[in-house]
């Protein structure tokens, strides 16, 4: 059986415009490593929601990272200020990664 180790797996619903300010607050937080996933549409507290492909001015991308818990924990202190301003959307959750010494 191959070994694995636990690491926080981190997402974030963001706008495009603030998705490199989270990317400098991972790198901050010592996270080497992130992904974005553009999102095509959905549905919140505000309503639906769906990217204009002309402006760009909603478009939204799933910021996903993974980490150890100290620097998971550095990455989400450092996201506080921005919750209720910008409306993130964090999730957290536990992963088994098989090479560890990545994240």
């Amino acid at each position: 059986m191959i070994a694995t180790t636990p690491r926080d797996r981190i997402e974030v619903l963001v706008d495009a415009p603030l998705a490199p300010q989270l990317a400098r607050l991972a790198q901050e937080a010592g996270i080497t490593g992130h992904t974005l996933i553009r999102t095509d549409s959905g549905r919140g507290r505000q309503g639906e929601w769906s990217e204009d492909l002309v402006s760009g001015a909603t478009a939204k991308f799933i910021f996903l990272t993974i980490a150890n818990r100290e620097r998971a924990e550095a990455f989400l202190q450092s996201l506080a200020p921005l919750l209720e301003s910008h409306g993130l959307v964090v999730l957290r959750s536990t992963v088994d990664v098989i090479r560890p010494e990545r994240f």
